[in-house]
């Protein structure tokens, strides 16, 4: 509200009420009601034009308000604490300080809180970037590849390879003890015959997936298999595990108290022999919220699927080619203005600095797109296009494995 505008409006109408104006006529040109004209006819007749002015709705007493040594008390509290070389900072910390001096009429740590903000002493956190989810983006299926592991009670390291169908919510599962490059195909393969070969699959930047951090446009084995199965990979943004959060929360069923705290392993052996009977569980009983009701088995049933053969696998050449396909990368935008994947960097724009961009690798045209999406209102728009060479010839995409038109 103007306040110098209202202040000239109630001045302007009182001044024709003096003159004699009807109200009728006064409301017609002022364009306020009977009770606006009324309560400001009021307070000029008690206070005259000082009454035109607004009054502060704020009331006279706040009850609820500690005493200023009580706030002072709280702020050089938590100053003090901040300097010490270990402990807590929080309102829990600091009611505990307090309580020493102040007993019984120590404040409560909402209170506390709330005096902290005022004095901006906590930090308000940034507003998070949109982050493009792939499962709200890609047009087809869909799997999500992780690994977790755990360790025997003096025994060895098991690791727990996991796919899920994100749309289904069903589960592949290998027991193994590494994580290197041919147990991630291994299982892949086995998953593929089973829940069929994806259309997209997203997993994390570990070394078994990419292919190592050593040499620059590296395309590792992983790589090579699912662009020779028409799979495009997206290679989730680095060191953020809850973008993969339908696995993560997979992984943690199966280390927490729904399988792994349930028993007491003594060799992986009886760690394969077991994690069936969770898997079977899972697939057959358990209902993520995300199926409305339904097991991941009963919404697996509606799912068009393309298995992959033993014959198939059989024919795999020994040497994986670059074959024609696309590699996604989500990323977020470095303050330099430039992301990284594959060991290299590219300009992006500073002015996206913080922001998540998606970046595709589309190997048969040797070609780098880089795009970015406002919100999920937004239109995606095309930001940088870069040349990429590839130093190997690429291989051309068998039809058997054709599943959808890449550009």
């Amino acid at each position: 509200m103007d306040e110098k505008h209202e202040r000239q409006l109630r001045r302007r109408a009182i001044r024709w009420l003096l003159q004699g104006l009807k109200p009728k006529y006064l409301l017609k040109r002022v364009k306020r009601s009977r009770f606006w004209l009324s309560k400001w006819k009021k307070l000029f007749d008690q206070e005259g034009t000082k009454g035109l002015h607004s009054h502060s709705r704020r009331p006279d007493t706040t009850p609820k308000a500690y005493p200023p040594r009580v706030v002072r008390l709280i702020v050089r509290t938590r100053r003090r604490l901040v300097k010490q070389a270990v402990g807590l900072i929080g309102p829990g910390a600091i009611q505990r300080e307090l309580r020493k001096v102040l007993g019984k009429q120590t404040p409560s740590p909402t209170t506390i809180k709330r005096v902290l903000k005022t004095h901006h002493l906590i930090p308000c956190p940034p507003k998070p970037a949109y982050f493009p989810r792939p499962l709200m983006t890609v047009d087809g299926t869909l799997h999500a590849l992780d690994w977790t592991c755990r360790y025997i009670e003096d025994g060895p390291k098991v690791y727990a390879f996991h796919t899920l169908n994100l749309r289904t919510r069903a589960c592949s599962q290998s027991i193994t003890t590494d994580k290197s490059s041919q147990t991630t195909i291994a299982h892949s393969l086995t998953t593929w015959k089973t829940l069929g070969i994806p259309d997209f699959l997203q997993l994390d930047n570990d070394a078994a997936f990419c292919g190592g951090y050593k040499a620059p446009r590296i395309f590792g084995q992983f790589v090579r298999l699912s662009l020779y199965f028409g799979i495009e990979l997206i290679f989730l943004p680095i060191a953020e595990p809850e973008c993969n959060g339908e696995i993560e929360e997979f992984n943690g069923l199966w280390g927490g108290p729904a399988f792994w705290k349930r028993h007491r392993f003594v060799s992986v052996k009886h760690v394969e022999r077991t994690s069936p009977k969770f898997t079977g569980w899972y697939l057959t009983d358990y209902a993520p919220p995300a199926l409305e009701g339904l097991t991941p088995q009963q919404a697996q049933r509606r799912e068009p699927k393309r298995r992959l053969t033993a014959t198939q696998i059989a024919y795999l050449p020994s040497s994986l080619p670059i074959t024609a396909g696309r590699v996604h990368f989500i990323r977020k935008v470095k303050p330099d203005g430039t992301i990284s994947f594959l060991n290299e960097s590219w300009k992006v724009s500073k002015r996206l600095a913080g922001k998540y961009v998606w970046a595709t690798v589309t190997t048969h045209t040797r070609k780098l797109e880089i795009w970015y999406q406002r919100s999920a209102k937004h239109e995606w728009c095309l930001r940088k296009t870069y040349v990429y060479e590839i130093s190997e010839r690429v291989a051309r995409l068998k039809p058997e494995f054709v599943h959808h038109k890449i550009s």
